[in-house]
């Protein structure tokens, strides 16, 4: 059987530059305090669900200035690191799907803006790709905290209208599309606006 990879997709926890949209209500360096929390629930979470390798995928490279601190204090031994490369989200998200699919892993991509994401969601997701060709977990905004594959079609990144409410809808009806089986997961809610910050109150106390 295929050993499950997961990928999770962030950005630098840098002040001004990540979660911009939460600024007006956090300010900057809230907005990255709460960043950086969410990144490491979510490190904290794949880990702990055990289901295989555990790999950051980077904006910009880990081994940029942006990501000193973070990586000196925060990165978990045995968590794997890349860089999510040039590109819109599409294409950054396609360059990791197919590279984690064509050395003979399944995927679970996560990003860090879904705290709901449990390791019991992760074992679930990756449990469905024994009998799916995808798995996803819809979020309350239209878009998705997990996209899980054992196969790659380029169609699910190209063309997108990413950060809107159809970017799940859409991702569905390509892979109906293709005839795909789909295993769909309970909707979560992402971390972008300051009205999602309810969902999120302990990691503002803890912060």
């Amino acid at each position: 059987m295929s050993r499950t990879r997961i990928v999770i997709f962030a950005k630098a926890p840098v002040p001004g530059k990540v979660k911009t949209r939460l600024i007006p209500a956090l300010g900057a360096e809230g907005a990255a305090r709460l960043a950086k929390c969410m990144l490491d629930n979510t490190l904290v979470q794949a880990l702990g669900a055990g289901v295989g390798p555990v790999e950051l995928c980077a904006s910009p490279a880990i081994s940029s200035v942006d990501w000193a601190d973070w990586t000196k204090n925060a990165l978990p031994p045995g968590v794997e690191t890349s860089d999510q490369g040039e590109g819109d989200l599409g294409e950054r998200m396609a360059r990791a799907s197919r590279r984690t699919l064509s050395e003979g892993n399944r995927l679970l991509l996560i990003g860090t803006d879904c705290p709901g994401l449990s390791a019991d969601h992760l074992r679930a997701a990756a449990a469905a790709l024994d009998c799916h060709e995808a798995a996803i977990y819809p979020a309350v905004d239209g878009g998705y905290p997990l996209l899980g594959l054992r196969a790659f079609h380029p169609s699910l990144f190209a063309d997108i209208p990413w950060s809107t409410p159809a970017v799940a809808e859409l991702t569905l009806a390509r892979m109906d599309a293709l005839k795909w089986r789909v295993w769909l997961g309970e909707t979560l809610a992402d971390i972008d606006e300051p009205a999602d910050l309810v969902h999120v109150a302990h990691f503002l106390r803890d912060s």
